[in-house]
């Protein structure tokens, strides 16, 4: 693969069954992405299953499980060439049922590319309330994706087949709903195509003589094409901010026979290379990374929008998942968030949001319930002043300042700073419900089992406060000098992995830090000590008790035995056994010797 092309990330959306797959999967043949042969393979499978309409589908549903439902539920990733691009395809799903997986890789786009049905019946079933057309260019809007293409498919089946009239009526329904989003149609390409007979995919159709091609209009200028290809051509390389510190959220963790474990994920900001020391927010668990890879390929760097994956040593599977955002340990870590204040739009809620509402936030890959602690301020959706301040509720229609508490460990960061990891969607009984941006993050303080330097003064006061009524005490810290670490004896490491979260603990048996600030969380440290102390004082209880009861029972024994031994002592007097048979013959010697 050469160096000169520009990486982009395309992700296809859709109601389901408007033929995405079938479009995906017909321009990465027709592209090269894939061999005949290969496709040929795909059609004798789809043949056999009965499902002959799926071949170029079949391209993507790679999971055997996914072939016999007949549905698309991961996001497969797929590559091929244009005359400007190296172009990475996620296919994403299109049932609500897996709205979090399409999510998860629209989050990772630089351009959409909306597939409407052009069929009779089926365009209106997807621009519906209940279809997914309209939440698909919702969210990829929300979640930052700002170039759009629109693929009018399925012309072959409209009335009459490859009519100008239902292309135009679509065009127009479309136009006017992503407008209200916030796309500008004049910047959006919308392409009359046949995803299965490949018209207007790469040439120009002939069964299509009415369509002159389609116009984009930005700042840049005006640029025009005839063919979905042209208009993947015709995207803005997006910017690439390669000087912000390394921020890439986890899309999936995979272990490999003979590798380990290899995180994968879209770089947002910064670079990530081999050797690198890596931190995993909100965890906090560091490692260093092995190897970096793209489509097989070893990469000397991975830049913003490449779709890596990487090596990283001594961490297990188990330890990292989606969601989850690794960043560079030496140039601003990431970190988990304690809570965070955003500006929420509310799309469509039945009833009105109060304090302590509590739906699931999708942030980049990371899907998490979130409370709505509290509702500060009702503001103007377009100016941002406010309209009112501590409102008891709001409802659809409204914008407000609202400051949310994560359930589980999440990681996020200000829209001002990172982009991809400041923008979210409220999704709520199965739709998307609101839409929002971070204003501000209040990060928790890292209280990581892995490594923390300590201060001579605030060190001693710490361990003074909550271990000196415990003889753990010696076991559980060691200090001397002001740059030592604080070791771990394997039983102090055995209570911290009961009290603290089992993946901030790796390996080695001491903590340390990333950087030489000499700084040391003093309340985690007394917390963790005053759990360890309690635990040591229930086990010396345990202890005394059984002990106690050991006597018990040793005296109960004591006590039944005696009581045997006087009734079988004194039955014996009463009832005194029968003596044996006298032996005759002495009997009769003692008989004479008296006589």
């Amino acid at each position: 693969m050469g160096k000169e092309k520009t990486h982009i990330n395309i992700v296809v959306i859709g109601h389901v069954d408007s033929g995405k797959s079938t479009t995906t999967g017909h321009l990465i043949y027709k592209c090269g992405g894939i061999d005949k042969r290969t496709i040929e393979k795909f059609e004798k499978e789809a043949q056999e299953m009965g499902k002959g309409s799926f071949k170029y589908a079949w391209v993507l549903d790679k999971l055997k499980a996914e072939r016999e439902r007949g549905i698309t539920i991961d996001i497969a990733l797929w590559k091929f060439e244009t005359q400007k691009y190296y172009v990475t395809i996620i296919d994403a799903p299109g049932h609500r049922d897996f709205i979090k997986n399409m999510i998860t890789g629209t989050s990772q786009a630089d351009c959409a590319v909306l597939i409407v049905a052009a069929g009779t019946g089926e365009f209106e079933a997807g621009i519906s309330k209940n279809g997914q057309t309209r939440e698909h260019a919702l969210l990829a809007f929300t979640l930052g994706v700002k170039q759009l293409i629109v693929g009018v498919n399925k012309m072959d089946s409209t009335e009459p087949p490859y009519s100008e009239a239902r292309y135009e009526e679509i065009k127009k329904e479309v136009s006017s709903y992503i407008k209200k989003i916030g796309y500008n149609p004049a910047s959006v390409a919308f392409v009359p195509i046949s995803g299965w007979h490949g018209d207007n995919m790469l040439e120009p159709s002939e069964k299509m003589p009415w369509f002159k091609g389609w116009t984009v209009e930005r700042k840049e200028g005006k640029v025009e094409g005839k063919t979905l290809i042209d208009a993947l051509d015709a995207i803005m390389p997006p910017q690439r901010p390669t000087d912000k510190p390394l921020r890439l959220p986890l899309q999936d963790v995979y272990k490999i026979g003979g590798i380990g474990t290899v995180p994968v994920g879209r770089v947002e900001t910064g670079i990530l290379k081999p050797g690198m020391v890596v931190n995993f927010a909100p965890v906090n668990l560091t490692t260093e990374v092995k190897s970096v890879e793209m489509h097989h390929e070893a990469l000397p760097e991975a830049l913003p929008g490449d779709n890596v994956g990487f090596n990283v040593k001594n961490v297990s599977v188990k330890e990292l998942r989606r969601g989850y955002v690794a960043g560079d340990s030496k140039n601003c870590p990431p970190k988990g968030a304690a809570d965070f204040t955003a500006q929420v739009i509310v799309l469509n809620h039945p009833g009105q949001i109060a304090n302590g509402y509590t739906p699931v936030l999708d942030c980049h890959t990371a899907h998490i319930a979130c409370k709505f602690a509290e509702i500060k301020e009702k503001c103007d959706r377009r100016t941002g002043k406010t309209t009112e301040t501590e409102p008891k509720a709001i409802k659809s229609g409204d914008a407000a300042i609202i400051m949310l508490v994560p359930t589980k460990p999440l990681c996020v960061e200000s829209f001002q700073e990172f982009p991809p990891l400041g923008r979210f969607a409220v999704r709520d009984m199965r739709q998307t419900v609101a839409v929002g941006v971070i204003k501000s993050v209040t990060f928790k303080e890292t209280s990581s089992a892995l490594s923390i330097e300590k201060t001579s003064s605030s060190l001693a006061s710490a361990s003074s406060a909550s271990l000196a009524s415990s003889s753990a005490s010696s076991s559980i810290a060691k200090a001397t000098n002001d740059n030592e670490k604080i070791t771990l004896t394997s039983t102090a490491l055995t209570f911290l992995k009961l009290i603290h979260h089992p993946k901030a603990i790796i390996g080695n048996n001491s903590f340390k830090t990333t950087n030489n600030t000499k700084t040391i969380d003093i309340e985690n440290f007394q917390s963790i000590s005053l759990k360890i102390l309690i635990i040591f004082l229930l086990i010396l209880y345990y202890n005394y008790f059984n002990l106690n009861l050991h006597r018990h029972r040793k005296s109960f024994r004591r006590k039944s035995i005696e009581e045997n031994s006087s009734q079988i002592i004194a039955s014996s007097l009463i009832n005194p056994p029968p003596l044996p048979p006298p032996n005759q013959q002495k009997w009769q010697n003692i008989q004479l010797i008296i006589l």
